[in-house]
């Protein structure tokens, strides 16, 4: 097994003491799941366009990866979008330049592969995930989405899961860790699904 599958499947615990705060939100995110839009994509693409401008060849690769990628599976309404860049240690070849487009930058997070996240309101509540080139977190994340565009079976089960976190969360009054730490076990059931389909275990 290569160096690369080998990262792919290791699955890392969040650990709250390692993330560097930098900023915090506007205002609190519902944990609410609601049926699919069919503007999602659209807004993705307007992102898209944006963080391209803004960033010019800095920007590597920028992908729509989360619930809101995967045509009709039920999802927070917020866009989560990967973005590649060539240095992910180099902040000053993009976080001013993002900011000024309108992604407000959260936290970082270099023990779990150099993680930067930043934020956008308007139109629609936008999560931007950077990562450096290689990233195994980021790869996940197209496995798994690209898994349940063509899943049917996986694509119900991830949707009745995050509707049941959902409640849960909201009735025990937790924030949106408890409700992704809920979902952990059934997103690693079906990675596990999705590698043995690449042939990786």
């Amino acid at each position: 097994m290569t160096k690369s599958i080998e990262a792919l499947l290791k699955d890392t615990e969040f650990d709250p003491s390692l993330v560097e705060r930098i900023g915090h939100r506007k205002y609190k995110l519902p944990i609410a799941i609601v049926e699919p839009d069919p503007s999602w994509p659209e807004h993705f693409a307007r992102a898209k366009a944006r963080i391209e401008s803004a960033l010019g060849d800095t920007a590597v690769s920028i992908d729509h990866v989360g619930s809101t990628s995967v045509p009709g599976l039920p999802a927070k309404a917020v866009i989560d979008i990967d973005l590649t860049v060539q240095d992910v240690n180099d902040e000053a070849s993009y976080v001013s330049a993002l900011g000024k487009a309108g992604f407000d930058f959260m936290l970082r997070e270099p023990h779990w592969h150099g993680h930067r996240f930043f934020c956008d309101y308007e139109p629609v509540s936008t999560n931007l995930h950077v990562w450096g080139p290689g990233s195994p977190e980021a790869e996940r994340h197209k496995i798994f989405t690209n898994w349940l565009r063509r899943n049917e079976d996986d694509r119900k089960l991830y949707a009745e899961v995050k509707r049941e976190s959902a409640e849960l969360s909201v009735e025990k009054g937790e924030g949106l860790q408890g409700y992704n730490d809920r979902k952990q076990d059934v997103i690693r059931e079906i990675l596990k699904r999705a590698f043995k389909d690449l042939g990786y275990v």
